[in-house]
């Protein structure tokens, strides 16, 4: 339980309670009607924290629904403000793969900061500075200064995650925490949601100009509310952190899981992001309002996706298998759906995309395999570390489709088949080589005893 004494929240000092040690010595056999135990199971923590829900989650969850507004709203946007400006494939990359540009940037020192300050001072200051870069984007009449806008925003937003990953490792118990990712997830990529048909209705009514000033008065009123109602976290622990970054990106098995969770994830963000929009139009063929439904089915599935992937890991966990295990199943999915895409086979292109959206929610695994790696202490470091990659392969991948697609003439405004087909291709061949070292025997992936005891003192 959270109590709060003059102003401040104690976190939880115990990983599970009294009721839940209790469910924990029963037999497997026990949860057997899985569902059913770990929906009424999370409903009685809400119950009991309701004030720890209302103070610290939903904010924080307030904050990643922006991030992703954000992060989407351009595959909308695109192609009026390629219109308007005269974009080519390769400005409309940049310009919206800048925002994962600056997000990644910003990841390991937001990481350092939220362990060192909490992640309530850190998410409101950086949210006043995604509320400027929207303001900016508003105004701008030219491509550069879209660009700086777009910068800001990215990060301004660059704690979003993370920032509320921290605050549920500080203030959760530990066997929970991978199901309420997947639920901050879930709710958090209804911001993907919103930048689909209710982004495409104010675009027709009232402008980019002006959803974008929208989006700037939204973005300062979160920062406020972070600031004014989430309280500051009191430590885990007293004492200090004796081992940093290094700590981090030195564990082997950090190394096993960034690569694929980074291809697979980042290809992910960067299809819902921009190039599924552009594919469906130029290579399906749809017109505004077939594109437009589409990207709310893969933001649905998006969002889905979070609370089932951490849903299924929660009741994986109780069965003494981790979320390795989970991962490595859905990027098998992953890259067959892709490979479905490329090969252009006739199967329903709803299914094939929300497959491709639902794994941009396998944060839920990835962050929930950290914090079984590392201590309380470096949990902002280590999702930040993590992060970086995602965010850096996302705008690698946005960025890099753009150039390769740019290669080839359009015609009659549309790019062709085989450009697309290329780009997709170069990515997916990523992944499956980093899908492959992550099968790889484990044994020689273990901490040495050293590097085990330095972790041990953190």
């Amino acid at each position: 339980m959270l109590t709060f004494q003059g102003g401040s929240a104690v976190p939880f000092t115990e990983s599970v309670s009294e009721g839940d040690r209790g469910e924990a010595a029963v037999s497997p056999p026990r949860y057997a009607r899985a569902g059913l135990a770990a929906v009424k199971g999370l409903a009685n923590d809400l119950v009991e924290n309701r004030s720890l829900i209302l103070r610290v989650f939903l904010p924080f969850v307030a904050g990643y629904y922006i991030a992703y507004l954000f992060r989407t709203i351009n595959a909308v946007l695109a192609s009026p403000l390629a219109a308007e400006l005269g974009l080519g494939a390769d400005d409309l990359g940049l310009l919206t793969s800048i925002y994962f540009l600056t997000f990644a940037t910003a990841q390991i020192p937001i990481g350092i900061l939220l362990d060192r300050y909490g992640p309530r001072r850190i998410q409101s200051a950086l949210l006043l500075v995604a509320a400027g870069g929207s303001a900016l984007f508003a105004v701008s009449d030219n491509f550069w200064l879209l660009l700086i806008g777009r910068a800001l925003i990215g990060l301004g937003v660059a704690s979003a995650l993370t920032a509320g990953l921290k605050a549920l490792v500080l203030w959760f118990p530990g066997d929970r925490v991978p199901l309420l990712n997947g639920l901050m997830v879930m709710l958090g990529a209804l911001g993907a949601v919103t930048a689909t048909l209710p982004a495409d209705f104010l675009l027709t009514w009232i402008g980019w100009r002006e959803l974008f000033g929208l989006c700037a008065a939204l973005t300062f009123a979160c920062a406020a509310m972070i600031y004014l109602v989430v309280p500051e976290a009191a430590p885990a622990e007293s004492r200090p952190v004796k081992v940093g970054l290094r700590l981090v990106y030195a564990d082997p098995r950090f190394w096993r899981v960034a690569p694929l969770s980074a291809t697979c994830i980042g290809t992910a963000w960067s299809l819902q992001g921009l190039w599924a929009a552009q594919w469906l139009r130029d290579v399906e063929g749809l017109d505004r309002a077939g594109v437009v439904q589409h990207l709310f089915a893969m933001a649905v599935a998006l969002s889905l996706g979070a609370i089932l992937l951490g849903f299924a890991a929660d009741r994986l966990r109780r069965r003494g298998v981790g979320p390795e295990v989970l991962l490595g199943l859905v990027a098998t999915v992953f890259i067959a759906a892709q490979l479905l895409l490329i090969l252009r086979l006739p199967l329903p292109s709803y299914f094939q995309w929300a497959v491709v959206a639902a794994v941009g929610a396998a944060t839920v695994l990835s962050f929930a395999i950290l914090a079984e790696y590392f201590p309380k202490e470096l949990a902002g470091r280590a999702n930040g570390a993590l992060n970086l990659f995602h965010i850096g392969a996302a705008f690698a991948a946005q960025y890099v489709t753009g150039v390769v697609v740019q290669q080839w003439a359009p015609e009659a405004g549309h790019y062709p088949e085989i450009a697309y087909q290329t780009a997709f291709a170069l990515n997916l061949v990523l992944q499956i080589v980093a899908w492959i070292w992550f099968t790889l025997p484990r044994a020689f992936l273990r901490p040495s005893k050293v590097y085990a005891a330095r972790l041990s003192q953190s």
